[in-house]
């Protein structure tokens, strides 16, 4: 028998699928259609930092205007109420879908700063929550600050929070560091038990009639694994940290490819806002067969198995794939 079971953040899992933070989790009995198609724990829709300031005073005039700031919605900020719920609704929720599932419930903190996000932390550990995800979703557009000084905020708030809660902690990120592999280790060294890669920074458009910027929601697509795959299958023989893909994970392809490359769990959302909470049974279904019919006993088995660690050509991730990607893309061109 097939052996689909792993361990992320310390919790067993019975299959590597897991349901990333969503809207689709506002509704309890989503929670329970997600288990029964075979999703293998949730993380729960983000509480918002600005969700956090919101109840001692008015958002910031300028945040109402600014980009969008959180992969999760599909609403636009800073209209809260249509899309999430406030702190106190938060921390009930989390402890009705315990209630409701036996399958782990990851809560979701999104923003930045440290302050108050310590406290809800903890709160959300003391509802149920069996591990936490910071989903810390930054864009550093002040000309004066460094790279180093970024890091350096990401630091200290993973292990203030990790400092302030006993359950687990995962840290999910963009890709945009100029040192990923350094930064990690960081991150790991701060307390991260977990690293999701990567958020997805969603860009604003311009209204050209009203001349306004204006926001703009695009479900991923699974072109964008590539990337995710890459900075796994490099971390992967470095780190401690459990590695999860968020982003581009549509199929059951797509969790193999994740599993190959060193992660623990493959996460979805868009696939599941697209096709369906059943598609998560389509994608185990498939799963089950692939690893039947090429002999894989287990998950675990093939963890790691095409990471930069194993696989015949380790430079397949460096500089040297850019150079053969353009070369066999030169030698299929004919001239006139």
């Amino acid at each position: 028998m097939i052996d689909l079971s792993t361990k992320y953040l310390g919790l067993a899992l019975k299959n590597p699928l897991v349901v990333s933070a969503s809207p689709l989790s506002q509704e309890i009995d989503n929670l329970r259609r997600m288990e029964e198609a075979g999703a293998a724990a949730v993380v729960m829709h983000s509480l918002f930092e600005e969700q956090i300031t919101q109840e001692s005073r008015e958002l910031d005039a300028q945040l109402s205007h600014g980009t969008e700031s959180f992969a999760e919605s599909l609403t636009y900020f800073p209209d809260l109420s249509s899309y999430n719920l406030g702190p106190e609704a938060y921390l009930k929720h989390i402890a009705n879908a315990r209630k409701a599932v036996s399958i782990p419930v990851i809560g979701s903190l999104n923003g930045v700063s440290t302050g108050g996000w310590v406290k809800h932390a903890k709160r959300i550990e003391d509802a149920g929550a069996h591990a936490l995800e910071l989903n810390i979703y930054f864009i550093p557009t002040d000309p004066e600050q460094t790279g180093a000084q970024v890091e350096q905020v990401y630091e200290d708030l993973v292990r203030d929070v990790v400092a302030a809660v006993s359950i687990p902690v995962a840290v999910k990120i963009g890709p945009a560091f100029s040192a990923m592999a350094g930064f990690a280790r960081r991150l790991e060294r701060a307390g991260a038990a977990g690293l999701v890669l990567f958020n997805r920074f969603y860009q604003p458009d311009f209204d050209l009639e009203n001349l306004e910027v204006v926001p703009s929601l695009t479900l991923s697509d699974p072109s964008e694994l590539l990337l995710r795959l890459r900075w796994v299958a490099i971390l992967f023989p470095h780190l401690r940290a459990d590695l999860a893909v968020t982003g581009g994970v549509h199929s059951a392809e797509g969790v193999l490819k994740a599993m190959m490359a060193g992660a623990r769990v493959a996460m979805m959302t868009s696939a599941l806002l697209k096709h369906g909470i059943g598609h998560l049974a389509t994608v185990r279904t498939d799963l089950l067969h692939w690893m039947e019919e090429h002999e894989y006993s287990s998950i675990r088995e093939m963890q790691g198995s095409m990471s930069q660690r194993s696989v015949a050509d380790p430079a397949a991730f460096e500089r040297a794939n850019y150079l053969k990607v353009l070369g066999s893309y030169s030698s299929r061109l004919e001239l006139p």
